[in-house]
């Protein structure tokens, strides 16, 4: 139990007690040893399931290859690819030069890794010559990235080494002025982007600052390698600049002034920018404008609104677009030609009724062919390369699962739950036929729902662990996320955020009535904003879970949401609502899961987060885990880990990252 210290916030005339609030201060002892205590508590308690766990992280480490390597891409004359080696955690970064079988090391990051708790790498640009590689390194897990700048051939790494930028990196056309973005170190908000002259010894120049709080940074620079795009971006919102890559010192034009509710999202292809946008147009249309009078007046369509279907991407090559399309909940990828008469207007056929695709590495901008990822719940990730003129696909590498995999022995399905205001709400869901067992089926039910992020079903080789136990795993596609389109996302923020809560109890209630799960064997798991959902629905149906597992939680939303210094909490008024505004203060309240813990039998619930994650400060679980000590009813288990070295994303190992999920998994199951 944590000690309670006399603490109100007093907002709109409203008081919320809050005796934990304590547990923000960051490196107090009193802080670090509750953290520690809870860890020990959970050893503790979790001592009769360790075999398990240990067998469990076995399983899980015993199906990924010891050795594995990414599929080569071909960029401006070189094949870069990377490789896991046996016994190392970390990739090692490599190229060939197109014709050559010399492998040429880029970066080694089990050698940074040396004598750190935590390493996480991101950004590697090479410049246009080959000569240089810019990469960033993270050592705590707040996503504050050290850039370094190497010379490829003698290894040397250049004086430019500069703290908290964003792990993005855009190298001008002359090879020598590097781009990049840098975050405010207290909101840790990208606002800043850099240009660094890498043959001086001149400090860095600032070359765009957003004042907006409510807005970040994206620095891109175009597949044809011409432009580089200063993106600044809301959930609601966009603004785009550009500067041509021949011209690093010139002042970047926006594109289209800011308009507030319109998005878009430019590329570029010769003397044009082709634009995906929701202006006029829920579902968002593809548009085109030319690059020497972009402005939103000057924009012609091209592909219009379609009521039913979702354009999520649109990348430009050549000789074609891709455009990425979502219709009733299932991908497509489109190929839409430009300047071939020899090339038509077709999508990609797919025939699984439960997938995820994506486009995969294509940095070439002329090419007849297209790279992409596709999975299922049944079927390991594959890249896949798909020839434009021939109508051929072939698979580049199926992810290998050690010791063998048998799709077939596992069913896939995708069934519709009604929720509380009779929309119908997709869940997908995978078991293994031999083990099915209506009378007594334990289910994990998985869900996110938030700031428009489509949970499309993916494969795991370690969730083969709980399938070849006898579990039903499902996922649950609630308003929140976009799965069904633009207004699947506007129906479950804001005023509407109660939706994704609803939503989610529906889908658990009709796996137990179609017989995918027994009554009162629903286990419910989530991360982040999903820890958000999976402690709203804990506190509004505490009978309803078998037990929880929240990862990485934000469950204190109204404090935090109040707190402009914390990080992302500006930046997020557009998906909760600004509690300063009373309305929006009083809907918050109403879910906000650390505000309405009650006495209630809640059921075992297994909380876990990282001490330095950025995204979702460790008090905020920590928090939660006391008052649902303070007020829960009965004896169930109740247990909290803190990583102390490792942040949103938990450790950066190859297989120490497997650790947590033995870990949830060997909970989940001593219940079920």
């Amino acid at each position: 139990m944590a000690k309670q210290i006399n603490h109100v916030h007093t907002e709109h005339g409203i008081e919320r007690p809050d005796p934990f609030f304590w547990l923000r201060e960051r490196d107090h002892p009193d802080v670090l040893a509750y953290l520690q205590a809870e860890n020990e508590y959970l050893e503790q308690q979790m001592n009769p399931l360790n075999d398990l766990r240990e067998t469990l992280f076995q399983e899980m480490k015993g199906r990924l290859a010891p050795r594995d390597n990414s599929v080569p891409y071909l960029k401006a004359g070189f094949w870069y690819y990377h490789r896991f080696e046996e016994g190392l955690e970390h990739a090692k970064y490599f190229r060939k030069k197109e014709g050559s079988d010399h492998e040429q090391l880029l970066l080694d990051v089990n050698v940074e890794a040396l004598n750190q708790p935590y390493i996480q790498e991101a950004g590697l640009a090479v410049s246009p010559d080959g000569q240089y590689l810019a990469y960033g390194l993270d050592l705590v897990g707040r996503r504050q990235y050290r850039l370094f700048i190497k010379h490829i051939d003698s290894g040397q790494v250049l004086e430019h080494s500069i703290d908290d930028t964003d792990g993005s990196y855009a190298w001008a056309a002359n090879n020598r002025h590097l781009f990049f973005e840098r975050k405010d170190p207290e909101t840790l908000r990208t606002c800043q982007v850099f240009r660094v002259d890498t043959a001086s010894s001149n400090a860095p120049v600032q070359v765009y600052y957003e004042p907006d709080e409510t807005f970040y940074c994206q620095l891109e620079k175009s597949r044809d390698a011409q432009v580089i795009f200063i993106h600044s971006l809301s959930t609601q919102t966009s603004e785009s600049r550009f500067i041509h890559a021949l011209e690093p010192e010139a002042d970047f034009k926006v594109l289209s002034l800011r308009k507030t509710d319109v998005l878009y999202y430019p590329c570029h292809r010769f003397d044009r920018f082709w634009i995906l946008t929701n202006h006029q147009a829920l579902n968002f249309r593809l548009m085109w404008a030319e690059v020497s009078n972009p402005d939103l007046s000057q924009w012609k369509e091209e592909i219009p609104h379609r009521p039913q279907v979702l354009i999520e991407a649109a990348e430009a090559f050549a000789d074609f677009l891709v455009v990425q399309e979502r219709d009733q909940g299932l991908q497509r990828l489109r190929i839409y030609p430009l300047n071939s008469n020899s090339l038509i207007d077709h999508c990609l056929p797919f025939n699984e009724q439960v997938y995820s695709l994506w486009l995969d590495a294509n940095p070439e901008f002329k090419t007849q062919a297209i790279r992409f990822g596709y999975t299922s719940l049944t079927r390991p990730v594959s890249t896949l390369e798909y020839h434009l003129f021939t109508g051929e696909t072939f698979v580049l590498k199926e992810q290998e699962v050690q010791g063998g995999h048998d799709a077939e022995a596992y069913l896939s399905e995708r069934v519709w739950a009604e929720s509380h205001d009779g929309v119908q709400v997709p869940i997908s869901l995978v078991y293994r036929k031999d083990l099915f067992k209506p009378e007594n089926q334990p289910c994990l039910l998985y869900g996110y729902g938030s700031y428009g992020i489509s949970l499309d079903p993916w494969f795991s080789s370690a969730r083969l662990s709980l399938l070849d136990r006898g579990w039903v795993f499902a996922i649950a596609h609630i308003r929140g996320g976009q799965d069904l389109g633009r207004q699947w996302y506007e129906t479950g923020k804001k005023h509407l955020k109660k939706n994704t809560f609803l939503d989610f109890i529906a889908c658990a209630e009709t796996l137990v009535k179609k017989g995918f799960a027994a009554s009162g064997n629903v286990h419910a798991m989530g991360g982040s904003a999903g820890g958000l959902l999976v402690g709203a629905c804990l506190n509004m149906r505490p009978d309803l879970w078998k037990s929880v597992v929240a990862q990485v939680p934000f469950v204190d939303v109204v404090t935090t949401m109040l707190d402009d210094s914390i990080p992302l909490t500006t930046g997020e008024y557009d998906e909760w609502g600004n509690p300063n505004d009373p309305a929006y203060f009083a809907s918050m309240l109403e879910y906000s899961p650390y505000d309405q813990v009650r006495q209630a039998a809640y059921p075992p619930v297994l909380v876990t987060t990282g001490y330095h994650d950025s995204q979702v400060q460790y008090w905020e679980p920590a928090k939660w885990v006391a008052r649902l000590r303070q007020l829960n009813q009965g004896m169930p288990q109740l247990l909290f880990y803190t990583d102390l070295n490792s942040g949103h994303g938990g450790q950066s190992g190859r297989f120490e990252r497997l650790k947590e999920l033995a870990l949830e998994y060997a909970f989940l199951i001593g219940r079920g």
